[in-house]
């Protein structure tokens, strides 16, 4: 093991080369991500993988995906980037710059916020940090430190003052282009020929959103009981639909950009819609500072 200062860890390039091949579920979109070449990133995850003294990725022809190792190591590093991107940024503030705490679930930080990240920058004209709070439910605004300003969750706030809706529910089912072209006959026929095909899942309750079962009952169900993977985040679930092990439900406003550059495609005609609605709440802290409402008001015009 390497040694960095008082930790002995592995280099940084190796980790960054992991991360990215990890979360996008193949070599070459880590490549491209990155500004590398594909031998380069397998070249750096083989070199951590010896180091390690253990397999992180498992690889096949249609992608990778982590094995129990990798997701643990996976979630280490991405933690561990996520809160030193948080501290830089922080750091380079001017000490009376003010920050907003906006707070939300992994995958919303992941999936919805920091792709829109640069834009509420620009949208609050410099005036101030925003540092982002994930939290597996970030409504129980009591286990969230430091307290935020705003909360972005699925949860329902009926009645509740300061809260928009920015975005209504609805999802379809998207996979990897390999897996589509080797289902191409049932995938692109109904849900009923679909029993042949593998859903994945996710594996602790929802919190509000939508579930396989409830797009069955729109769309319809397959003749046979089809098998069911199981995960224990939507990242992960996500992740394996990139490295071509079924498919995944997706939600709207969330994966465009995998739709965009290829990494996932869709199957069936369109969206499905729910009553399911994401709302943005800003908190008591919240409702008196003029940044946190600019934020509110930015999410609210993303859908």
């Amino acid at each position: 093991m390497e040694r960095r200062g008082a930790y002995r860890i592995p280099s940084e390039d190796r980790l960054i080369a992991f991360e990215s091949a990890a979360r996008l579920g193949s070599f070459a979109h880590a490549a491209e991500e990155l500004g590398t070449s594909r031998s380069t990133v397998s070249r750096l995850v083989a070199s951590l993988e010896r180091q390690l003294c253990t397999q992180l990725l498992e690889r096949s022809w249609v992608g990778m995906i982590p094995t129990d190792a990798g997701k643990r190591l996976y979630d280490a590093v991405a933690t561990g980037f996520g809160i030193i991107q948080t501290a830089a940024v922080e750091v380079d503030a001017p000490p009376n710059e003010e920050q907003v705490v906006v707070a939300c679930s992994h995958q919303a930080h992941r999936f919805f916020v920091m792709p829109r990240y640069d834009a509420l920058s620009e949208a609050l004209g410099g005036r101030g940090r925003i540092r982002v709070v994930s939290n597996r439910n970030a409504a129980r605004r009591a286990s969230i430190v430091p307290p935020p300003d705003l909360i972005l969750t699925w949860e329902a706030h009926m009645g509740v003052e300061d809260h928009v809706v920015i975005l209504e529910e609805a999802v379809r089912p998207v996979c990897s282009p390999g897996y589509a072209e080797t289902h191409s006959g049932p995938a692109s026929g109904p849900v009923g020929g679909w029993s042949g095909l593998t859903f994945l899942d996710l594996t602790y309750p929802s919190h509000g959103l939508a579930s396989w079962d409830d797009w069955f009952r729109v769309a319809g169900r397959p003749e046979l009981r089809p098998r069911f993977i199981g995960f224990d985040s939507y990242a992960h679930a996500m992740d394996a639909a990139a490295a071509g092990r079924g498919i995944a439900l997706g939600w709207r406003h969330m994966i465009e950009r995998y739709l965009e550059t290829g990494v996932l495609v869709a199957l069936g005609d369109t969206y499905v819609e729910f009553d399911n609605r994401y709302c943005g709440v800003l908190t008591e802290r919240g409702r008196n500072r003029s940044l946190a409402r600019k934020c509110l008001s930015f999410f609210e015009g993303c859908a």
